[in-house]
């Protein structure tokens, strides 16, 4: 069973012990034997379990506030079909051309900083006090916060529980902070990849630092190529991970085992629910091919363009759901009276109704879809992973001039991806492979940016601005903080 199920029952048998004793304990001048004082619980792992465990339900909100957001990049897009997907959010994300009072910013912000609250409540907790404990906590802290700074800018640093509005503090502020905090928290991080799966071990720890590094020249106009380097090293060299040979294993309903896994978040299809991608990219007809207990609502698809960059023995081409749908029998099914053919071209943004629109555009599959499932499906969603590693890697050689080093490692993700090793590579191409291995697990508009590539014109989207490159801060939060402005180039 998976570990946060292990999680939810410690705490749920902790509490119902704690109960137990305070009914049973009417004299209240007797000593008590039996009860673990507030400020001594916690001092044992299986304790701290339960303490800390609740706090990653939170971490489970990654799928559903980034899959809209997802759709600002050149691999996702929900066009209109008819009737359908129609709400004009669907449109300004693809164009970039999204009004201050967007919804989908709102739940990132609150998103980040609830969970940053929740964390600040236990870090002052007296029973959070060991260096284990708060080495978890801040790390898990600081994961919030470079969301924050990457999705934003200019955030606010919030270390404490209180009433008072935080200052706005600057990008690069931020990005010293974040840094700081998992410097200080790797020596007492766990090295226990299993125990902690799920949760923030050491390798997390220089993941988040990797991304960190890699980012350095956007968050703060300083380029660290040499820092994203050192953290990757640390993660390869430690063994705990290997590049998937099977790459669709990895996404597999049962993925807890992956050996690429860094961080994820578990779902489960009747105890943490919360995964629900098939619903949102396949056609309606999938309910039969995968005997699912709804419809699902025909949604989300990819670019002609971005799937044409697969090689026809890219074992990564999979990962997209393409041609003739059929039954879990077997048996061709018909949209109307058509063939129900998935086609890779759409033709417009806004398709008039009919088996045309419906059928436009290859769905992704790249997470196993849960045959018999109701809704929610149980593959974990995978937050970092090794090949990820190799790659950000393989960037930051390339960036440096080291182009041995750089080949090696982007190739050794290639190798096991059914195509042949570069020879010679471009930033270009390297861009292009992390799109390939990284599609629809919301890395690609930091990657875009990273690349001066955001502003391009893609598919429905025309050249933009660069302002553009952060989200605004919501105006929900501007009214709320009076310390708060709003990001250059939106209306103040």
């Amino acid at each position: 069973m998976k570990n946060f199920l292990a999680i939810k029952r410690k705490v749920a048998y902790a509490s119902i012990l704690m109960i137990g004793f305070n009914l049973c304990c009417t004299n209240l001048d007797e000593t008590v034997y039996d009860q673990i004082p507030q400020d001594q619980y916690g001092q044992t792992e299986g304790q701290l379990n339960t303490l800390i465990g609740p706090l990653y339900t939170g971490l489970g909100g990654y799928f559903s506030t980034f899959e809209l957001l997802n759709c600002v990049t050149d691999e996702e897009l929900a066009p209109t079909r008819g009737g359908d997907w129609g709400e004009p959010e669907w449109k300004f994300m693809t164009e970039h051309t999204w009004p201050t009072s967007f919804y989908g910013f709102d739940n990132l912000w609150n998103w980040i900083y609830s969970n940053i609250a929740k964390v600040n409540q236990k870090i002052a907790n007296p029973g959070f006090q060991s260096p284990e404990a708060q080495a978890e906590l801040k790390a898990l802290r600081a994961f919030y916060h470079y969301e924050a700074l990457d999705n934003f800018g200019n955030v606010l640093i919030s270390e404490s529980v209180g009433t008072d509005s935080p200052p706005q503090s600057s990008r690069a502020e931020v990005y010293a902070f974040v840094e700081k905090e998992l410097l200080d928290a790797l020596p007492n991080l766990s090295t226990d990849v299993r125990a902690k799966y799920g949760r923030i071990s050491k390798y997390v720890a220089h993941m988040i630092l990797a991304k960190l590094y890699l980012n350095a020249e956007v968050y703060t106009g300083t380029p660290q190529w040499a820092k994203a380097i050192e953290q990757c090293d640390a993660i390869i060299q430690s063994g705990q991970f290997t590049i998937a040979t099977d790459f669709l294993s990895t996404f597999s309903v049962n993925n807890e085992n992956s050996t690429e896994i860094i961080l994820s978040t578990p779902f489960d299809k009747s105890q943490r629910t919360g995964l629900y991608l098939q619903m949102s990219t396949l056609h309606y007809l999938h309910q039969l091919t995968y005997d699912l207990g709804s419809a699902p609502w025909n949604g989300y698809c990819t670019y002609a363009e971005f799937y044409d960059t697969f090689e026809p023995d890219d074992v990564r081409r999979q990962m997209w759901l393409t041609g003739q749908i059929y039954s879990s029998s077997g048996e061709a099914l018909f949209d109307d009276t058509q063939p129900a053919i998935l086609t890779k071209e759409i033709p417009s943004f806004k398709m008039p109704a009919g088996p045309d629109a419906r059928l436009a555009g290859y769905r992704s599959v790249k997470y196993e879809v849960e045959r018999g499932a109701t809704f929610d499906m149980s593959n974990d969603f995978v937050i970092y992973r090794i090949s990820d590693v190799y790659l950000m890697r393989g960037e930051a050689h390339q960036r440096l001039g080291h182009l041995g080093e750089a080949l090696d490692d982007v190739n050794a993700v290639r190798s096991k991806r059914g195509v042949d090793a570069f020879t010679i590579m471009s930033l270009d191409d390297i861009l292009a492979e992390r799109g390939r291995e990284l599609a629809w697990e919301y890395h690609r508009r930091q990657d875009l940016i990273r690349f001066g590539k955001f502003e391009n014109a893609w598919g429905f989207k025309p050249v933009t601005q660069e302002y553009l490159r952060l989200f605004p801060i919501p105006q929900s939060q501007i009214a709320l903080n009076p310390n708060l402005t709003q990001n250059f180039g939106y209306p103040q």
